[in-house]
């Protein structure tokens, strides 16, 4: 029991982890751009090269978990996240700036398919709880990321020195990363022979469509997460109101991670909360594009991007039997949907720096939730009949 709790709070601090030196970015982007004489184009690469990198490097994450250890191998993820972020208190060009997002990048991107086969193999009968646990820590380092690091550079009157500060938390988690888990579990890298087969299921029709769905809620969550409030304050609102907005978008995702794991309890269906977690989502960009209150707009887009991250994470889940083979088809969806989330904040720096207006994008947007739906509906058709024959 000791040692279950002392997996929870690791696996909590790990993953606190996982946004700030993305979410950082977006509230200081105005700055960073005068400062570094960036495009909205270059600008947007900040928060999408951290994407790419979560795209081309899970494969490998899956290769050095089977050969290190899964364990071991996000232990020293954390610290490549805080080296990545640390560095940026001495960014003073482009660059440099492209290439701490690079190797901060690189560090979520070996944490992200390895915390599924963590999941799997220390908590096999308790999966969902476990996904609200990893989404909830991982969304409230996006918020806390999110909301502070204004104040923090009013503070230190520096965006350097608010973004290099989140470096903190990553070594305070490796830390204990290294007490809790890697000296708890022993011999952390030995697997299974049937772990250590397991491949990225680059054949399996299904693991395709799941790998679809992740692209497209990511390419939603990361254009939300990069430009809500340039958004807002394209409308004419304050900036103030425009980093409400964002702190909303984030903020709400918390309970809303916190109670899906007991609405599936009582109504297990994938399909359904799927669906209906992408309708929230629509309604919100549609609200947005009518210019209608977008502080209940970005509420909206919060709880459905919330949902669909959380169930997202767990379908790859669902279809494994052991922790290198979730690990394995989480790499796959991740691998290739964090490439096509990459596209959405490039893709709308592109579009306004062409339009001057975010109209366009956000009506691409509601395209790609609709296309997303049905792309769901295909990705569950086989656990829904399964659902539907033992009931």
């Amino acid at each position: 029991m000791k040692k279950n709790v002392l997996l929870i709070i690791a696996l909590f601090i790990a993953a606190l982890n996982l946004r700030p030196a993305i979410n950082s970015i977006s509230p200081l982007l105005g700055n960073i751009s005068i400062d570094l004489g960036m495009s909205a184009a270059v600008a947007s690469l900040l928060t999408s090269i951290p994407v790419l990198c979560m795209g081309i490097f899970s494969p490998v994450a899956v290769k050095a978990g089977g050969k290190w250890g899964i364990e071991r191998m996000i232990g020293l993820s954390l610290l490549i996240i805080g080296m990545g972020t640390v560095i940026r208190l001495f960014t003073h060009s482009v660059t440099l700036m492209l290439i701490t997002a690079m190797i901060a990048g690189i560090g979520i991107a070996f944490i992200g398919p390895l915390f599924s086969g963590f999941i799997k193999r220390h908590f096999p009968k308790h999966v969902p709880s476990m996904i609200a646990v990893y989404t909830v820590a991982l969304t409230l380092g996006a918020a806390l990321s999110s909301m502070l690091s204004a104040p923090l550079q009013r503070s230190f009157q520096s965006w350097q020195s608010s973004l290099a500060c989140w470096a903190i938390i990553a070594f305070v988690a490796a830390i204990i990363w290294f007490f809790f888990v890697n000296i708890q579990v022993r011999k952390p890298s030995q697997n299974s022979l049937e772990e250590i087969k397991a491949k990225l299921p680059w054949g399996n029709a299904n693991a395709w469509a799941l790998t679809f769905s992740f692209g497209l809620m990511t390419m939603l969550f990361f254009s939300m997460t990069a430009w809500l409030p340039q958004i807002v304050q394209g409308m004419g609102y304050t900036k103030s109101y425009a980093a409400t907005s964002l702190t909303v978008f984030v903020v709400i995702q918390i309970p809303v991670s916190l109670v899906l794991p007991i609405l599936l309890k009582h109504f297990p269906s994938r399909r359904l909360w799927l669906f209906t977690e992408s309708l929230f989502e629509l309604i919100g960009l549609a609200l947005l594009m009518l210019h209608i209150e977008p502080i209940i707009a970005s509420a909206f887009i919060g709880i459905g991007a919330a949902g669909l991250f959380s169930l997202n994470l767990l379908l790859p889940i669902d279809e494994t039997n052991n922790a290198h083979a979730a690990a394995s088809w989480s790499a796959m969806t991740q691998s290739v949907g964090y490439v096509i989330g990459a596209l959405g904040p490039i893709i709308i720096g592109w579009t306004h720096d062409a339009s001057n207006s975010f109209t366009a994008a956000i009506i691409g947007m509601i395209i790609i939730n609709v296309l997303m739906i049905f792309v769901q509906l295909e990705s569950t058709t086989r656990r829904n009949k399964q659902e539907s024959g033992s009931q």
